[in-house]
């Protein structure tokens, strides 16, 4: 595995995990009243930086955020988007 893959691979997962840790102290964080939640702009922006499937698959199973399009129809999307993006560039740097 090239070092840009590799490179890729940990950017991505490491996106997906703080994204997911926030989405499950969000979901947290709207049952007690005291707790201060994480902004929807957060959420999108870590979706966007490569987290939106696993985010998307812990909102599902947790039940967060699932009445809201920009969640249940935008990470599907982005997460389409990004693979799309990844093979994408994964051929043009290895012509």
């Amino acid at each position: 595995m090239d070092n840009i893959l590799l490179f890729q691979l940990v950017f991505i997962g490491i996106a997906s995990a703080v994204g997911a840790v926030l989405t499950v102290y969000d979901k947290i964080a709207s049952k007690y009243a005291r707790r201060r939640r994480v902004p929807e702009a957060v959420l999108v922006s870590f979706g966007a930086l490569g987290g939106a499937l696993l985010m998307y698959i812990v909102m599902r199973l947790i039940r967060h955020k699932t009445r809201k399009p920009k969640f249940y129809a935008g990470f599907p999307v982005m997460t389409l988007l990004q693979a799309a993006l990844l093979t994408a560039l994964n051929v043009w740097l290895h012509k």
